[in-house]
């Protein structure tokens, strides 16, 4: 299969030559005639067109230097009435503070608000935790006044310790009566 699409290839290619061939032996006489019959119309209006070509050049460039330059002089006008307006404006708004005084800024306010309402929440819930607590007063045990022995509920030492064999040993051997 591999031999019959191998030679249908090289068929293909020669067929492709042969037509290319014949095709440019066809063509190509008629191709040089008319570029002979074209080149000198082509060259006269290749001329005329960059004759004009130049003129619209140069007016254009006359055109857009005159441009530029009323456009120097109106920037620098506008550049300079901008800032006297800026410059107004400001006065005007240090006018207008004085008047009003001095606002405090809208998070310095919002700042002070929660403190405030933080101060409020901590004090609420130190009245409620009391009020929970005197209800319950009434049902706790009293306390006795004197206070408890501390060494009452000290563990006691024991006497006797065992140890990892099982031994029983005795720690008060020291402190034995005499017999």
């Amino acid at each position: 299969m591999r031999n019959e699409l191998g030679q249908s290839v090289d068929h293909f290619k020669r067929a492709a030559s042969i037509a290319a061939t014949e095709t440019s032996a066809t063509v190509a006489p008629k191709i040089n005639a008319a570029r002979e019959r074209v080149q000198p119309a082509a060259s006269a209006a290749r001329d005329a067109a960059s004759q004009s070509w130049d003129s619209a050049l140069a007016a254009l460039n006359a055109a857009s230097e005159n441009v530029r330059q009323a456009g120097k002089t109106t920037r620098k006008a506008t550049r300079k009435e901008l800032k006297a307006d800026r410059k107004q404006a400001r006065k005007l708004q240090k006018k207008a503070e004085k008047a009003i005084g001095r606002k405090k800024s809208r998070t310095g306010r919002l700042f002070g608000w929660a403190l405030v309402g933080t101060a409020v929440g901590v004090g609420a819930a130190y009245v409620a935790r009391r009020r929970r607590e005197a209800q319950w007063d009434e049902y706790e045990p009293a306390t006795s006044r004197s206070g408890a022995d501390d060494a009452a509920f000290e563990p006691i030492e024991p006497t006797a310790y065992t140890t990892a064999n099982g031994a029983v040993t005795e720690q008060n051997k020291s402190k034995q009566e005499p017999r």
